[in-house]
């Protein structure tokens, strides 16, 4: 093999590795914004036509008759429904979390009025925070709202959430001190080499998550201690990084390119997404957090904290979870309204 040959085939081996990256075409674009704004939309039909499997609802029930709360014992939460209504809303939160073991996946077949398995505790609490969820954050999630099957989809726990982690260690310590960054390759941002967690930062905290994200000045020449520097926007841009990533759109899905800040020139989804920020870290800070000392070793992270949600948790790559598919309309006891 010639020189020539040897560099030709080297040059076909590189675009082949640099295209295997790439989104096969073709590809759709949408124009959001003004031209020459660069407010387009990209979206790969492929994924998007992907098809999200929707448990069918069970068949409607009466609510006459004796209350849950009347009949069962320890029925903290779903007390005031029928005891028909009941039935089926375990029925069908059985499906949506634990198809596989049942209803023994929560209870005690000798008594099921007992919460000696933990994940009882657990999913009572989880009922709390989604009909906290539809009755607080209309704003967020509309009347589309949430159930359990948003995030677990037939899983005994979602495939998208996340812990607190420990820095990793640089290679044979040549690598110097990360700083909770420079590690490519972690999917919950993206793959960047941003800080691997700013969920810890930003997600936990109900009063000043919508403060803390936003690193813009709002002067020409900044001075004073509470200006943000340049590790809090990388901190921002690897939490929008997992938004995008996790919604399955671009920055312009919210953002106008030419005025980031300007909420004056941003899409009515920045406005949503707003809320959507203030309601994970609601969740997390109110009712997952603290399901630390209640989960068994297994199931918390290396830290010893509960497994937390962010964008993805719901979303999972779709800028509308389950493609906007309504279930609470069947399961209106879900809505805490």
């Amino acid at each position: 093999m010639n020189k020539v040959t040897t560099t030709t085939a080297s040059l076909l081996l590189v675009a082949v590795l640099v295209a295997g990256g790439c989104e096969r075409p073709p590809v759709d674009s949408e124009q959001l914004g003004y031209r020459g704004t660069g407010m387009v939309q990209i979206t790969n039909p492929r994924l998007a036509a992907t098809p999200v499997s929707i448990p069918e609802p069970i068949p409607a029930v009466s609510s006459a008759g004796p209350k849950a709360g009347d009949i069962y014992q320890n029925v903290q939460v779903l007390g005031d429904l029928s005891v028909a209504e009941f039935t089926r809303l375990m029925t069908a939160i059985t499906e949506w979390v634990s198809p596989e073991q049942g209803c023994n996946y929560c209870h005690n077949p000798a008594n099921l009025a007992s919460d000696d398995i933990y994940t009882k505790v657990v999913s009572r609490r989880m009922l709390q925070m989604t009909q906290h969820v539809n009755a607080s954050y209309q704003s967020h999630v509309g009347a589309t709202g949430v159930t359990c099957y948003t995030c677990h989809r037939g899983e005994n726990v979602p495939a998208m959430i996340w812990t607190e982690q420990p820095a990793p260690r640089a290679a044979a310590q040549f690598a110097g001190w990360r700083d909770g960054q420079n590690l490519a390759g972690q999917p919950g941002v993206a793959y960047a080499s941003l800080p691997y967690d700013p969920f810890t930062r930003y997600l936990n905290d109900t009063e000043t998550v919508r403060a803390d994200v936003r690193v813009n000045a709002t002067t020409a020449l900044p001075a004073g201690t509470s200006d943000k520097d340049i590790k809090d926007a990388e901190a921002t841009y690897a939490l929008m990084m997992h938004m995008s990533d996790g919604l399955g759109v671009n920055c312009t899905y919210c953002h106008n390119s030419r005025a980031f800040a300007s909420w004056e020139e941003s899409t009515p989804q920045r406005v949503t997404a707003w809320h959507g920020l203030g309601m994970v870290a609601d969740m997390n800070d109110v009712y997952l957090a603290p399901l630390a000392s209640t989960l068994p070793e297994n199931r918390r992270g290396p830290l010893g904290d509960a497994p937390k949600a962010y964008c993805a948790t719901c979303h999972q790559g779709a800028a509308k979870p389950l493609n906007g598919a309504q279930m609470l309309v069947d399961y209106p006891s879900l809505s805490g309204r």
